[in-house]
């Protein structure tokens, strides 16, 4: 199965609590979730990989570590995956984006992909799949699907409030695939919101209705 890894940095806690306030406008909006985003790179590259490198200082040459030549395709699902992309890129700059576009049908309630761009060099990738909403979690998985069938193997989800409804979808659909959530909410509701929530993310990241 999935690990899940529920982030519970003080931070992050209350910079959730912030994009949650239906009086939080736009702009504060999207301030919050590249900071959230940001937060949350640090845990999610924890387990990348070390080397030892020898450089020198002012003073002295110095044996220090640094990253094993881990690439990364930081791959948000549009719309609302942008909004934590320049979070992502604040840690690790030298990723590459890709995008992955879905929406999810109003009858059938089921992802339609009418996008994909990703890097060429994707299966040599680290690839984090970014959304801040994981409530049915359909978009979640057709997004690791359609890396897959591009041959990306080692993939990570994250996303801001995860409903456990979500969380165990692709938990059972993927479960070779970590995911990361900065909160796990209360249930979905008869709409596939996620309770309590924070609404619609691409809305209230982009002013839109």
């Amino acid at each position: 199965m999935s690990k899940i890894h529920v982030m519970d940095h003080p931070l992050i806690q209350h910079k959730v609590a912030l994009i949650r306030d239906k009086n939080t406008g736009s702009k504060d909006f999207r301030e919050l979730v590249e900071e959230i985003a940001m937060l949350m790179a640090y845990e999610v590259t924890r387990d990348f990989p070390l080397k030892e490198v020898e450089i020198e200082t002012p003073v002295a040459t110095a044996k220090v570590k640094m990253i094993d030549g881990k690439n990364v395709a930081i791959v948000p699902i549009l719309r609302a995956g942008l909004g934590m992309v320049n979070g992502m890129l604040n840690l690790v700059p030298a990723a590459k984006v890709g995008h992955i576009g879905l929406y999810r049908d109003p009858d059938s309630l089921k992802p339609v992909d009418y996008y994909c761009k990703l890097p060429v060099d994707i299966e040599e990738r680290e690839a984090i799949i970014v959304d801040p909403m994981l409530a049915t979690g359909g978009s979640a998985n057709e997004a690791i699907a359609i890396l897959k069938r591009h041959h990306a193997k080692n993939i990570k989800l994250v996303c801001l409030i995860g409903a456990p409804e979500g969380i165990k979808a692709v938990s059972e659909a993927h479960p070779d695939v970590d995911v990361f959530v900065a909160a796990v909410d209360e249930k979905l509701n008869e709409h596939c919101y996620i309770v309590p929530g924070l609404g619609d993310a691409g809305d209230r990241l982009f002013g839109t209705k």
